[in-house]
């Protein structure tokens, strides 16, 4: 994809960018950036060590004789 880049390439399209953010842009652009990705491996990271063992088990369902005597539960509103 970007095999066919050569080094005049590469300084026009830092030369667009100069011109177009300006010369003290670029470098907060670049590290607004670089912090971006860094959350974004951290989250990736955090994701992967919620292992399914460690979760809490799902709650059993209400057997029918810890309901009352009466049924079905009473209920609160409609």
């Amino acid at each position: 994809m970007f095999g066919d880049l050569s080094l005049s390439h590469i300084l026009i399209l830092l030369l667009i960018l100069v011109l177009v953010f300006g010369a003290k842009r670029i470098p907060e652009i670049g590290a607004s950036l670089g912090q971006g990705i860094k959350e974004f491996k951290r989250s990736l990271k955090d994701v992967g060590d919620d292992r399914p063992d460690a979760r809490v088990p799902p709650t059993p369902p209400a057997s029918p004789s810890s309901l009352p005597p009466g049924g079905e539960p009473k209920r609160l509103s409609q």
